[in-house]
């Protein structure tokens, strides 16, 4: 047998050695679940696990803008018009929410921790300066109060409301935006204040927000279950609500946004408990995106989380008290904000019926600046950039005993809208994208063993067919090289007939394979 058959021999059990072991590994998937073990094993909240530092510290600057809808025909609306609004802003501020007091609980499977969030405003992101800024906006104190007082005999509210004109109040209030978002001191609240002293004479959509914290969490760490990590165990010491009116509202499910599992898939439902919400809401799948060179899903609210019961009759619980429902697109948590009228929706009623946002003149809702979404690193669960935006409401209406409501009719007025946006930083996403190309590297390394069995089999053939058409390793018309090579190992041989003739073999060997 010549040396080309033995290569010819050697490469064939090689290649079939790689392309066997190759299609194994990758039907066995041993590298893919090797490198699943290990992202479940290293994505938990504990201190030894990588993600728990930016866990406690998100490295991300996350920024709430807000924005404000100015009245500008408050007497037509009185007068049993149409309203008129005008979009101001945003006011942006840069918001800091470092985990404190976190303590592991029942052997590390859960740990808790507080979630204070400050605020420090940006210029430079701004439309104005909050201080200076005058916007006209409807009177939440006022509207809460006499929604309060609507169960009342009417003598009463007739005896409240002119007091409430003495004072000079009315259903509209001309405020600073910084007043109407970090607070004032009311007339009417300090007045109330004095005949019950457990309410607060201030008033501001985020009054006592700065530097507080939204209830004390317990989290699953996923040491027990990768699928739980970060999931919400309870929330101020309770495992469901008990505001609405079904077992199914009052669940808390998810987690609260910061943090999701790894080895996420398209068809999943994602949860997020929101407190802000007073619910829980789900996202679903919409898209695949990319953020700063890394690939990510993007998860949206589908139409069903704010739909109306007739439609959906899994909403029906979010109705309080039962059966009292509003439309699609908007949900009453009156039963979280101390029963005063408040409606939560999607930024300018978007997704909403068209009669919400029919009934406000200068609204223009569309997805590119109202739409809720969240991107999704897949294999490892991070959020790279997220996008949170949420209506502020009140439901006005006429209350007999308040002769100025006498004339409007029933509307849900819009008051503000925040966008708290964050998206990863590029330090972190330079590391993301070399965690993923390791990731991707050792999970395709079956298939590099593949391809290298694929290459050898096409020199085999080439091998194998070139062999068919010379007799020899040197054939019948040889190239120079060959002669060549003959020449010499021949003359090394006659004149010293001690050298060893494998050496000539090995030579010659190597010198056909070159030049094949």
């Amino acid at each position: 047998m010549t040396r080309r058959s033995c290569a010819i021999y050697a490469t064939g059990i090689v290649c079939a050695h790689l392309l066997i072991v190759g299609i194994a590994l990758v039907v066995a998937q041993v590298f893919q679940t090797m490198i699943h073990s290990r992202l479940k094993k290293e994505i938990t909240l504990t201190e030894k696990s990588q993600v728990f530092e930016s866990w406690k510290n998100p490295p991300p600057p996350v920024y709430m803008e807000y924005y404000f809808f100015n009245v500008t025909n408050p007497e037509v609306f009185l007068a049993g018009g149409k309203a008129a609004v005008k979009q101001i802003g945003p006011y942006t501020y840069r918001e800091y929410r470092p985990r404190e007091n976190v303590t592991f609980l029942e052997n590390g499977t859960k740990v808790y921790a507080l979630n204070p969030k400050s605020f420090v405003f940006v210029p430079e992101k701004s439309a104005g300066d909050p201080t200076v800024d005058i916007i006209r906006t409807v009177n939440i104190p006022f509207v809460a109060v006499m929604s309060e007082l609507n169960s009342y005999s009417f003598f009463l509210r007739t005896l409240v409301s002119m007091y409430m004109n003495s004072l000079g109040i009315d259903i509209f209030m001309t405020r600073t935006v910084h007043e109407v978002l970090w607070g004032f001191k009311d007339p009417l609240l300090t007045k109330l204040h004095s005949m019950r002293p457990e309410v607060d004479e201030y008033f501001g959509l985020m009054w006592k927000k700065n530097g507080t914290h939204e209830g004390e969490f317990v989290f699953h760490t996923g040491e027990e279950n990768y699928l739980d990590y970060g999931k919400i165990d309870t929330w101020n010491g309770l495992r469901e609500m008990s505001w609405w009116s079904s077992n199914l509202s009052n669940m808390i499910n998810g987690t609260d946004g910061a943090v999701f599992h790894p080895l996420i898939n398209r068809k999943e439902r994602l949860y997020i408990f929101a407190a802000d919400l007073c619910r829980s809401i789900h996202l679903e799948y919409v898209e695949d995106v990319e953020v700063k060179g890394i690939q990510a899903y993007r998860f949206a609210p589908p139409n069903d989380v704010l739909q109306s019961p007739k439609v959906n009759p899994y909403n029906e619980g979010f109705c309080v008290p039962a059966g009292d429902c509003l439309g699609t697109g908007v949900l009453k948590v009156s039963v979280c904000r101390e029963g005063a009228p408040i409606v939560v929706s999607f930024p300018h009623f978007y997704q909403a019926d068209p009669e919400y946002i029919n009934a406000i003149d200068g609204l223009n809702p569309n997805k590119e600046e109202h739409e809720t979404y969240l991107d999704l690193q897949p294999t490892t669960g991070v959020p790279i950039r997220a996008c949170k935006r949420a209506q502020l409401n009140i439901i006005l209406k006429r209350v007999n005993g308040f002769p100025k409501t006498k004339h409007i009719n029933e509307t849900i007025f819009p008051i503000m809208f925040v966008n708290e946006t964050a998206i990863i930083d590029d330090d972190s996403a330079s590391q993301m994208r070399t965690l993923l190309l390791i990731v991707t590297l050792v999970s395709n390394f079956p298939l590099l063993i593949v391809g290298m069995g694929i290459i050898l089999l096409l020199v085999l053939v080439v091998l194998f067919c070139r062999n068919r058409q010379k007799k020899s390793c040197c054939s019948l018309t040889p190239s120079y090289a060959h002669v060549i090579t003959h020449c010499m190992i021949s003359k090394l041989q006659s004149q010293h007939e001690q050298f060893p003739t494998i050496l000539g073999e090995i030579v010659l060997f190597f010198s056909c394979s070159m030049f094949v």
